[in-house]
């Protein structure tokens, strides 16, 4: 098939389909499909090739975000760019390069009450709001389905920035799991003594030995009502955003091959790059960077 051919394909079906995507399937350049449309046609306007190319910009930022942005996102990273456009744009030129952003799904959870061996009061009472990192640590753990079968996965995620502070994997879940992840966490971080941890009910987290380690660290102990999801939101929050961007679009053949995409994914994209809504549309690293910066002049 001939350039020509495809192009005049492509001029044909613009009108039932977006020019990007039909430019991605049959592999040429919606710029270059422009340029010929606009030699055989004055229709063309300047307009129209500026789009064009400037869908392709907005591909790019999509595509380097692991295709999950959605109009809001994408807006805050092309301003960060240097492009001054405003939302309804980028939303406009979303539809012009095919482009859509990841949508979570709503899931119930299911917990049930279990026999604790050191429960701890809950200190948090739903306020997750800190002024600073190191104040507040969120935990809780996930199972990730592949055909090997579960991988679970432990997050300590700290509430002043949403960063992942700590973690760990394994195909079991015994207090091993959530031992790692807070250890990690504690190596990592270092905090000052009078830091929360806050969990829900779980076996691991009421353990005697996970105790132990928090308070021979100087941590405090607090855990949310048993059966109530939203005592924990900020951690189920970090979860359903893991499982709608990486673990839902495709299925996994071992539990290794999705280990090391999901620390691809923290380390390498969620905590460095994705921006956060409730960061102001900052990454959790950059947030955290500006509040030591912040705080480095104002002291």
């Amino acid at each position: 098939m001939t350039r020509e051919t495809i192009y005049g394909f492509i001029a044909a079906e613009k009108t039932t389909y977006p020019v990007r995507l039909l430019c991605r399937v049959l592999a040429v350049s919606p710029s270059a499909f422009y340029d010929w449309l606009r030699r055989g046609s004055p229709v063309i306007s300047d307009d129209d090739l500026a789009d064009a190319y400037d869908a392709d910009r907005l591909h790019d930022a999509w595509r380097e975000h692991r295709r999950t942005y959605g109009a809001r996102r994408l807006t805050a990273e092309i301003i960060d760019r240097g492009h001054r456009w405003n939302r309804k744009r980028v939303a406009r030129l979303m539809s012009v390069a095919g482009i859509e952003g990841i949508h979570r799904r709503r899931h119930g959870k299911k917990r049930s009450r279990v026999t604790a061996s050191a429960v701890a009061p809950d200190l948090v009472k739903r306020r997750f709001h800190t002024e600073l990192p190191d104040q507040l640590w969120v935990a809780d753990i996930s199972y990730l389905r592949t055909w090997e079968g579960f991988l679970y996965l432990a997050v300590v995620v700290d509430a002043c920035t949403r960063r992942v502070v700590g973690w760990s994997m394994t195909d079991h879940l015994r207090r091993e799991l959530v031992l790692d992840a807070v250890g990690m966490a504690l190596h990592q971080r270092k905090p000052a003594a009078g830091l929360i941890h806050h969990s829900d009910h779980g076996v691991q987290y009421t353990s005697i030995d996970f105790g132990r380690t928090l308070r021979t660290s100087g941590v405090v102990a607090s855990m949310g009502s048993v059966g109530d999801a939203f005592d924990n939101a900020m951690a189920e929050s970090f979860f359903a955003t893991l499982k709608e961007e990486l673990v839902y679009r495709r299925a996994w053949s071992t539990r290794h091959e999705l280990e090391m995409e999901v620390f691809s994914f923290i380390e390498g994209f969620y905590n460095p790059l994705r921006r956060h809504s409730r960061l102001g549309n900052l990454s959790p690293a950059t947030y955290e960077q500006q509040l030591t910066t912040q705080n480095e002049v104002s002291g």
